[in-house]
């Protein structure tokens, strides 16, 4: 990998879907009273900005212990703080496409261990998936406990639970695999790697790991959904708890099916809809979406930016003087 071009690129790549954000935003907001969507972020002291942004720290904070959670489960030999010098790294790259920061994470873990990528990949698939299955079981007590609910939202809750536990099964995974050879019949030493990496879900599947991971990743989102609930109110929005844990975790599960970076688009055209459905104004919709969206999802990216440098450094110095990957599990 070409670093310094390859970071410069990506760099861009995050700097071109942020302005992509501002300027939707900001198109809205002229379109519908820029006057009413300013006053209302004006209302905002900076106590009230700082307690999103440690929620939104909690959030990965809890999401970095499930991913200890998951190297352990591998038993490959990185610390509590490699882990999770990894896993807030990898944010930075959060809005380039393909979601590369998924894939720096193993870069890292390969430096720092020398292990193969086919006995580290399984980690992307169980991290995005356990995500999934968070949110999705988040959003169904959200929306049970919720008087009118949200249109679609059980659907998207049961397909997301669906889909993460599909996603993980290795068997399914391992057939895919296969079927996808068969189809096109080249790159028999990728596909081998990728069999190989199916075939390690299964050390994900023990109650040991699937409860505390779980558990992790629900108490991580719920962290950043009280944030919403608290700015809605802030903002003289008022609505039940359980009413704003819907509108948003169904906006991140609509956001992330546009299949673009960290759902950019998607969350917050959903997220504006729903709050205007459910009687907020739209001068208070919109501002309440921007600052959700800057204190979660940019917050995130800007943690990344400074951690990555540090897994960059680090990584390199292990990969000099680690010994060769241990164990076949």
């Amino acid at each position: 990998m070409n670093t310094s071009k390859d970071l410069t690129r990506k760099l861009w790549f995050t700097l071109g879907f942020f302005a992509v954000f501002l300027i939707g935003l900001i198109s809205i907001a002229f379109a519908t009273g820029w006057g009413e969507t300013l006053l209302a972020m004006q209302d905002l002291t900076i106590a009230q900005v700082t307690l999103l942004l440690v929620l939104s720290l909690v959030n990965y904070g809890f999401r970095g212990l499930r991913w200890h959670i998951y190297t352990r489960a591998l038993e490959l030999p990185t610390s509590l703080m490699q882990d999770m010098r990894h896993y807030l790294g990898g944010f930075a790259l959060t809005a380039t496409p393909g979601r590369l920061g998924e894939f720096i994470r193993l870069r890292w873990i390969c430096r720092d261990t020398r292990c193969r990528p086919d006995r580290t990949g399984s980690l992307v698939v169980v991290d995005r998936a356990a995500d999934l299955a968070a949110v999705g079981l988040l959003l169904a007590v959200a929306i049970a406990f919720t008087a009118g609910g949200v249109q679609g939202g059980w659907a998207a809750a049961v397909l997301a639970v669906l889909f993460a536990v599909a996603a993980t099964r290795a068997g399914l995974i391992v057939w895919g695999v296969g079927f996808g050879y068969r189809l096109v019949g080249i790159f028999p030493r990728l596909f081998a790697m990728l069999r190989a990496a199916a075939r390690r879900m299964t050390a994900f599947a023990a109650s040991g790991v699937v409860l505390p991971a779980t558990a992790l990743g629900m108490l991580g989102w719920c962290a950043e959904a009280y944030a919403f609930w608290l700015l809605l109110g802030w903002l003289g929005a008022e609505m039940s708890l359980p009413l704003a844990f819907s509108i948003f975790f169904f906006s991140m599960l609509t956001g992330g099916a546009t299949g673009l970076p960290g759902g950019i688009g998607g969350a917050e055209a959903s997220m504006i809809a729903l709050l205007a459905l459910n009687g907020v104004p739209l001068e208070i919709a919109i501002p309440a979406t921007a600052v959700i969206r800057l204190t979660t999802l940019w917050f995130a990216i800007l943690v990344g930016f400074c951690a990555f440098p540090f897994a960059e450094k680090y990584s390199q110095r292990e990969m000099v003087k680690s010994p060769a990957c241990a164990g076949t599990h």
